[in-house]
């Protein structure tokens, strides 16, 4: 069983994978569009996007950051960024 500390573990490497293979998918296209890169960078960038869904849900996060998820390419950076958002509750 993981824990809350695991999850987010989990969807901030998911979400940062999803990132870095974007780039280098976007570099590849604007550059020499090597289909070997393709083959290979384009399921890791599709397997880290649904991981970083999947991570998000499982790290129970707020309604906001599992909407943003879903959002291509930057879905998992803005999640993350709202799972740690501070409390703006004036009573604490």
């Amino acid at each position: 069983m993981t824990t809350m500390r695991g999850d987010l573990r989990l969807l901030r490497t998911a979400a940062y994978v999803e990132a870095a293979s974007l780039l280098v998918l976007l570099a590849n296209l604007a550059t020499a569009h090597w289909p070997a890169v393709t083959s290979a960078t384009g399921p890791l960038h599709g397997c880290a996007y649904l991981i970083t869904i999947a991570a998000t849900f499982a790290a129970g996060a707020p309604t906001r950051a599992k909407l943003a998820a879903f959002l291509p390419a930057i879905g998992g950076l803005l999640a993350l960024r709202l799972q740690h958002k501070p409390s703006t509750d004036p009573a604490k």
